[in-house]
């Protein structure tokens, strides 16, 4: 089984620079078929053609989403779920299972936790208990990890992020998921505490395109593994040259003028 999720990350990390480029695609659960998420075959083919080293969604979208052609991407399945429209939408909960990705051929599931909230108690069970699943069968898990509740007064100080990190790692995530903390020092000290890959989150759409690059090319000169952007990359008016762009960043130690060359089509 340790030789199954060593295969299975190398399926999701580029195994030369053990970084990543994840496009989640879980939003229609979370607030409908938003922009960039109608078309699945198109938008999962323009990130794969940009060189994403995996795509995330829910259990009932690969059967949507598999092309039969073009470049191979890494599929990992989300368990999580709740809705914008419910009385408690940070509340998440299990809607899937390990057994449910390996079926569907997935090379790692993830789960979301919002430390904070007021139902962190079973999110935090949830989490322990696909981990322990997770290893009878070699598969990897990827933790999401948001601090969002009545205590939490800025979800992005730095001290907040390093605590989500760690509990995601404490608790056996293989691949930690957290927002950037805002500058290179305080990021570093949060991948510093975890002994597992940590990945960026994109958050609300970015009005700018060198922003993001920016972020994204401080995270990994910092320590992260990569980024797991979701809105910043489908909503894109060019989802394919973005992800190439972050793909130079992220693997091929680009500056983020080169990235914009490319975003730019010179």
């Amino acid at each position: 089984m340790l030789l199954g999720k060593s295969v299975r990350l190398e399926r999701i990390f580029n195994r030369n620079t053990g970084r990543t480029i994840i496009v989640p695609m879980d939003h229609g659960v979370t607030v409908g078929p938003i922009y960039g998420l109608v078309d699945l075959p198109g938008t999962v083919n323009k990130v794969a053609e940009g060189g994403a080293n995996a795509v995330l969604m829910h259990k009932g979208l690969p059967r949507c989403t598999h092309r039969g052609y073009g470049k191979d991407v890494g599929l990992i399945v989300h368990l999580s779920a709740s809705t914008s429209i419910a009385t408690l939408p940070n509340a998440k909960s299990l809607v899937g299972t390990v057994e449910d990705a390996l079926r569907l051929g997935a090379d790692a599931v993830s789960v979301h936790v919002n430390l904070g909230d007021e139902t962190e108690r079973y999110m935090l069970e949830d989490l322990g208990k696909v981990t322990s699943r997770a290893v009878e069968w070699g598969m990897p898990v990827l933790a999401m990890m948001y601090a969002r509740g009545p205590k939490v007064k800025n979800e992005f100080d730095p001290e907040i992020i390093a605590h989500c990190a760690r509990v995601g790692m404490e608790l056996g995530a293989d691949v930690v998921k957290v927002n950037y903390t805002g500058d290179m020092d305080s990021f570093a000290a949060v991948c510093e505490a975890c002994c597992v890959p940590i990945v960026i989150a994109g958050g609300p759409k970015m009005d700018s395109d060198r922003a993001l690059v920016e972020m994204v090319h401080d995270s990994v000169k910092a320590g992260g593994a990569g980024l797991s952007m979701g809105r910043n990359v489908f909503q894109h008016a060019r989802p394919d040259l973005l992800v190439a762009a972050l793909h130079g960043v992220v693997h091929s130690e680009w500056t983020v003028d080169q990235a914009m060359d490319v975003l730019n089509g010179q």
